[in-house]
């Protein structure tokens, strides 16, 4: 696993990610503590459980799990399966309107798709509407055109599902591939470029929740019809 950080020491996003590796036939117990944790499958096909339930889980499925919570991680495939986790420290308070929503298993397959900037879309795996209150969670495609040079207002990591490419950020030009993982600061200045012949996929945690689609040319005005500018000062 590659890690890829422009970000200095002083900036750090509060979004901790990590790959978790759970062998066949094997099982994982986690406890969320005082943060919110979401998980995305990359490999393997087992199920999570959690207060009593049992929710399958299989490749390109996300799961969402809110702070005091534990819960276990099951394998239940003849291969190894490989986790995308990411740990929201600090998060925000939960709205007792949405509560009700929660969602613990989500199918990126059953998830709409969004336009965002340069032929690029999205679908989201979690974001308030569905429980996760600080942040969303989306899968992003990026096609083989170059995006210019952009930022967001907020912070995020990213792994790199597959493809190839290279991250413009600070004058740094870092070549990135399947199973990198990258965090970007709010407005850092950066392009992620598709080098490949195909789509390039990535999947991804921001804080606080938005549109992955908001996002804006370093002169502050939006890259993305309908977001308002923003101050760059």
């Amino acid at each position: 696993m590659q890690t890829t950080d422009p970000a200095p020491a002083d900036r750090r996003t509060g979004l901790e990610q990590s790959v978790i590796e759970c062998a066949p036939g094997g099982s994982i117990r986690r406890a969320t503590g005082e943060a919110e944790e979401v998980l995305f499958v990359l490999a393997g096909e087992g199920e999570v459980a959690l207060d009593g339930e049992r929710h399958p889980v299989e490749p390109e499925t996300g799961a969402y799990f809110a702070p005091g919570e534990e819960y276990e991680l099951s394998n239940r495939s003849s291969q190894p399966m490989r986790v995308v986790a990411v740990r929201i420290s600090d998060p925000v308070q939960p709205d007792p309107d949405r509560v009700s929503n929660r969602t613990v298993v989500r199918r990126l397959a059953d998830q709409e798709a969004h336009d965002a900037t340069t032929a690029r879309w999205f679908r989201i795996v979690a974001d308030p509407s569905t429980g996760l209150q600080s942040a969303t969670h989306f899968v992003g495609y990026i096609p083989t055109e170059r995006a210019p040079d952009h930022f967001h207002v907020y912070d995020e990591v990213i792994f790199v599902i597959e493809g190839e490419g290279t991250l413009h950020t600070g004058g740094d030009h870092i070549p990135v591939a399947a199973g990198s993982c990258l965090e970007l600061p709010a407005r850092t200045v950066h392009c992620l470029e598709n080098t490949g012949e195909s789509v390039m996929r990535l999947v991804a945690v921001f804080r606080p929740a938005g549109s992955p689609a908001a996002a804006y040319y370093p002169d502050g005005k939006s890259a993305y019809p309908g977001t308002p500018p923003v101050s760059t000062v």
